[in-house]
């Protein structure tokens, strides 16, 4: 049975008891109405034991911060990145050092962003219910359902890691997870929003680069009132409009306005503040990348890429996409220098094969 915890000395005094090596640690919160993810409940696995954590208890948080930047602790996560900044939010740190089950599945050769479901019944043969993914974690007290939910998704965080490290470990592949556990805390760590948002947006490629400047402009002030106003994005401005704005710019603020009334959504409320944003140039927007449809020549690079990559995949045993995504390679034929969030294994298992193509293509 799990053990459920609401007093911050309870945590302090059983994780000092057993001073455990690693710990397997999940979370559940709740994020559809902000921006920031609200801390519900923290699972935490310690040898034979499991915690359900309550952090809504007041000092919780700060017993918890001890323990989860503890360096002589490892600390089991699956598909960690949300948990992260959920730890982050709620209590300002990030656990380290990281063993992240999913990307070390897909360096073992297991396979590429597997759901923890998946990967436990891979590894141990268990079949896991999805019974309360969409429950009400922050409501008191929670069901025993919802406990026994809980309490699975960290109950064979060491199995995995058992046999991942083991696999790991003959393959010579533990530097790799290391430094793509490294990669993706950093990003969380200095996380500040998303520099050029506008790449991302499909609609943006159809867009002339006075357009994509305006469409950066609009982007950039939404995610910070979003971060301000801990609104979601799309409550502030869904990329639609955005968009529309971009490459339709109103000629003054009740023209603005105008354009509002087709949007039932439109932020009325902000359009004083929407109409500055859409017309007060960035500094660095003239060093933004456009994004854009490939031309036929780049088109072909990209191919050659795509299936040097794979092939170097099928050497390795990496599932697809884990080596070198599509934009990375398009990054990579656009600037000439390797991506930083290839990181330097990638570099050095794809380095061989892209140069000479880059070389050819850049000759024609």
């Amino acid at each position: 049975m799990p053990h459920w915890i609401t007093h911050p000395s309870e945590l302090s005094e059983r994780l000092q008891a057993s001073r455990p090596s690693r710990i397997g640690l999940d979370t559940e919160f709740i994020r559809e109405r902000t921006y920031w993810p609200q801390l519900a409940l923290v699972q935490m696995a310690i040898g034979e034991e499991i915690l359900l954590i309550d952090p809504l208890i007041p000092g919780m948080n700060a017993a918890l911060r001890e323990w989860l930047t503890a360096t002589d602790i490892v600390k089991v996560m699956h598909s960690a990145s949300e948990d992260l900044v959920t730890f982050k939010c709620a209590c300002g740190v990030l656990p380290r050092p990281l063993f992240d089950t999913q990307i070390a599945a897909a360096l073992a050769g297991v396979g590429g962003g597997m759901g923890y479901q998946k990967l436990v019944q891979e590894v141990t043969g268990t079949l896991l219910t999805k019974g309360e993914t969409r429950s009400d974690w922050m409501r008191r007290p929670l069901s025993p359902a919802q406990l026994e939910y809980a309490a699975d998704d960290v109950r064979y965080l060491f199995a995995i890691h058992d046999e991942l490290t083991r696999r790991l470990t003959e393959q010579d592949r533990l530097g790799w997870l290391a430094e793509d556990a490294e990669r993706l805390l950093a990003t969380v760590e200095h996380d500040d929003g998303e520099r050029w948002p506008h790449v991302s947006l499909r609609t943006a490629q159809f867009l002339e680069p006075a357009a994509q400047r305006r469409l950066l402009r609009l982007l950039r002030w939404r995610d910070l009132q979003a971060r301000q106003s801990d609104r979601p994005r799309s409550w502030i401005l869904d990329n639609e409009l955005a968009s529309q704005l971009a490459r339709f710019p109103p000629a003054d603020l009740d023209a603005l306005l105008r354009q509002f009334d087709k949007f039932p959504k439109a932020p009325r409320k902000l359009a004083a503040a929407v109409w500055e944003a859409l017309n007060t140039p960035l500094p660095d927007e003239d060093h933004a990348p456009l994004a854009q449809t490939a031309t036929d020549g780049n088109k072909a690079v990209l191919k050659r890429l795509q299936d040097a990559v794979a092939q170097r995949s099928r050497e390795l045993g990496l599932p697809d996409g884990i080596l070198a995504s599509r934009r990375h390679l398009e990054t990579l034929i656009e600037q000439r220098s390797w991506p930083a969030p290839l990181g330097q294994w990638r570099r050095d298992a794809l380095e061989a094969q892209l140069t000479p193509l880059l070389e050819d293509a850049a000759a024609q």
